[in-house]
């Protein structure tokens, strides 16, 4: 049974954030959207061995977390990253795993 209110704001929304890129295929429409800057969904799920339903759901993940957004451009959605939201939870990650950073302490 998950019980986020019992936790702070900050590690939910850690939590929902590692969620969200837990998944392969959002880690590699990332990494697609970061090499080409932008493109258009069609050309997402052509890059990926998945079909464009799974891609489209991947997307809507993606831009609901913030880290994309996509103008409609007549029929098509053209998809970019949100490099504010990605720096911002960057920063979060890097707060997290520097407060936890154990140097002095070896698990052999």
């Amino acid at each position: 049974m998950r019980k986020p209110q019992v936790f702070d704001k900050e590690l939910q929304e850690l939590s929902d954030f590692a969620r969200v890129i837990s998944n392969p295929a959002r880690l590699a429409i990332l990494k697609y959207l970061a090499e080409t800057k932008t493109c258009i969904s069609g050309d997402i799920s052509d890059q990926l061995p998945l079909s464009r339903t799974t891609v489209s759901q991947h997307l809507k993940e993606l831009r609901d977390a913030g880290l994309i957004h996509g103008e409609i451009d007549g029929l098509k959605i053209n998809y970019c990253l949100c490099g504010s939201t990605i720096s911002e939870k960057l920063a979060m990650f890097d707060a997290f795993f520097s407060q936890i950073s154990c140097d002095e302490f070896s698990c052999k």
